[in-house]
């Protein structure tokens, strides 16, 4: 009775709830219905599902001239198109939540440089490999690495290596070698940050933000982003002309606020008060300097572009003489040995303009790749193409003209005209214009015209083409990058399992993983950096030019010739050396008395050298010499 009497004061019972029908919410998930929005919230997904299964599926077996594009198989390529599908979509529906344009940016960037990561049971890389030992290097020695020889000028530029030396006593690991696999992922997922406040600082669209932030990442095939100084430095440089731009941008629009009367109250003013915003600036500045030789200089030529309309010269000033003010200062004191011993080249490069701007060069004894060949081609158009794109936004885009991206754009052209940096200027000086010339193709190629239609369709065909031209210039030249178990075996024995003092020969250092470990007590000698007369006497006859090498001068410890896979490939594809140099080299050793095999594989092989006196009687086995096992043909057996 008291039972009915409470469920009858309860009232009648609330019917039960309604279950949405899915479209109801697909429709607030992305913003709207039909089959563009399924395309939205499928495309990911099944992207990332067939991702996984091409990685599944590829033989590192198969790499060739063409490096990682022979390897990937068709449903790499299904999960490329499916990202760039949706991503369309979510661009051309503006009530779309960000959060989807971010999903797939962040697609792109893990399917793009988290592949080889995965793929490689190595770290990629031969430089990628030598900052590892310059880090390992200042570890052992808590700061500078004494007798560093050619590595000196990591001493003078050691703010990146001393971070992570840093990093690494806080965390207890014994060496970066285990997440410089994954920097590339790292330091593009870290760009993303920067670029989205750069990008916004510049328009209130969100297809160009957006826009401008995928072809960033589609176009960036210089591979700048390994574990190196310059990754680090351009991370730094991007979030300073995002502070910088950001704040011309809100300097702008207060003015125009004024110019039209509105009231100072609600006029858009800089946000964060300028003393914060100079102390972040100083700071990006002085990661800058302290880590790499190119980039304070580089910084400091946009900066001086940036100062020459008049409006910007209140806020640029301030920024500019800091940027002169702690280079100037750590030039001349920290970084003084190598510029003055570098002052005679400095100098030639301003009278050598037309070869800086010419992409790197090098002697060629022998031919390169037909289809190295090709790929060089290709990443000249590509260049041409983002930079002619860039140009019709300046001329076409009134608005744009008043960002700051002009400065940005023409800003490394003094430092290119000035000084070739090694042959890789020009290298250098695509990479640091790649956030404006992102940007500036983005409102060429997302505008729609009068019509529409054909030009959203010239659009995709542009922006595929480009995308299809990054993979190309990323992953052609994995064949030397790459590196097998037994070649960072070899390298590791003669490195770091030999006495202080050894003394390491090999062909060339561009595909060597690890050569440089404990580079304070080995001598390493390249083949392919002696003087042109002396690589083709060792062509003629190897024997004499290769004892001179591994006996003078004297060493403390023993001599090694080194002899990998990867450094057949860097003979074939770059025609550094003709492309049976080092199978020649191994059919001397294996031959002679005066080598001694201390370890052999298929992708590796290690002679020592015995002075002949010593050598006394000693012969080669017959049935299974280490040529015999070693397949020097830059493949996998």
């Amino acid at each position: 009775m008291v039972d009915q009497q409470i469920a009858g004061a309860a009232g009648p019972a609330a019917p039960p709830a309604r279950r949405r029908p899915p479209s109801a919410l697909l429709a607030r998930a992305v913003g709207g219905r039909g089959p563009a929005a399924w395309l939205t919230v499928g495309a990911l997904p099944a992207a990332i599902v067939l991702w996984v299964l091409a990685l599944r599926g590829a033989r590192l077996d198969r790499m060739g001239d063409l490096g990682l594009l022979q390897v990937l198989p068709p449903f790499y390529w299904a999960s490329c198109a499916l990202l760039f599908t949706g991503f369309l979509a979510v661009l051309h529906r503006p009530r779309v939540p960000q959060a989807w344009a971010a999903a797939y940016v962040v697609a792109l960037i893990t399917v793009i440089h988290a592949t080889p990561s995965v793929l490689y049971p190595t770290l990629r890389y031969a430089w990628a490999w030598k900052h590892v030992a310059v880090v390992d290097a200042m570890l052992r020695h808590n700061g500078t690495v004494p007798d560093a020889g050619g590595l000196e000028i990591y001493n003078e530029w050691p703010g990146f290596f001393q971070l992570n030396v840093f990093f690494l006593r806080a965390t207890g690991l014994h060496s970066a070698l285990g997440y410089a696999s994954w920097w590339p992922l790292l330091t593009n997922l870290l760009l993303l940050g920067p670029l989205l406040l750069l990008y916004r600082s510049l328009t209130d669209s969100r297809r160009l933000v957006w826009g401008g932030v995928w072809l960033f990442y589609s176009i960036s095939w210089v591979g700048q982003d390994y574990f190196a100084p310059q990754a680090f430095a351009f991370l730094l440089f991007v979030l300073l002309l995002a502070l910088v731009l950001g704040r011309l941008a809100e300097a702008r629009r207060a003015a125009e606020a004024a110019a039209e009367g509105r009231p100072a109250a609600t006029a858009l003013t800089p946000r964060t008060p300028w003393l914060g915003w100079y102390a972040m600036v100083v700071v990006m500045l002085a990661g800058i300097v302290v880590s790499h030789p190119l980039s304070p200089v580089m910084t400091i030529s946009v900066l001086a572009m940036l100062c020459l309309p008049r409006r910007n010269r209140r806020t640029v000033w301030p920024v500019l003489a800091a940027a002169v003010g702690m280079t100037f200062a750590w030039d001349v004191t920290v970084a003084r040995p190598y510029l003055s011993e570098n002052v005679g080249d400095l100098i030639a490069g301003l009278t050598t303009a037309g070869s800086n701007v010419r992409p790197p060069e090098q002697l060629k004894l022998g031919t390169v790749a037909p289809a190295q060949a090709t790929v060089d081609l290709l990443s000249l158009g590509m260049s041409g193409t983002v930079g002619l794109l860039a140009l019709i936004a300046l001329i076409s885009h009134r608005w744009v003209r008043r960002t700051g991206l002009t400065a940005v754009l023409f800003g490394p052209l003094p430092l290119l005209l000035g000084n070739g940096y090694g042959g890789e200027m020009i290298l250098r000086a695509y990479l640091f214009v790649l956030p404006a010339t992102a940007f500036l193709a983005a409102t060429v190629l997302l505008r729609d015209g009068r019509r529409p239609v054909l030009h959203r369709a010239l659009a995709v065909v542009a922006a595929v083409v480009l995308t299809l031209g990054m993979f190309v210039n990323y992953y052609s030249k994995d064949a030397l990058k790459y590196f097998t178990p037994q070649e960072v075996a070899a390298l590791r024995l003669v490195t770091t399992d030999t006495p202080p003092g050894s003394r390491i020969v090999f062909v060339t250092g561009a595909a060597l993983p690890g050569g440089e470990m404990h580079y304070d007590d080995r001598i390493r000698i390249a083949l392919t950096q002696l003087p042109e007369q002396e690589q083709r006497r060792m062509l003629a006859d190897p024997l004499p030019v290769l004892r001179r090498e591994l006996t003078t001068p004297a060493v403390p410890g023993p001599s090694y010739l080194v002899l990998t896979r990867a450094q057949i490939a860097a003979c074939r594809l770059t025609g550094v050396l003709p492309e049976d140099t080092v199978r020649r080299l191994a059919d001397l050793a294996a031959g002679s008395p005066e080598f001694r095999a201390v370890y052999t594989s298929p992708d590796a092989v290690v002679y020592e050298y015995v002075e002949p006196s010593a050598a006394g009687s000693t012969t080669v086995a017959p049935a299974e010499s280490p040529v015999d096992r070693f397949r020097p043909d830059g493949r996998q057996p």
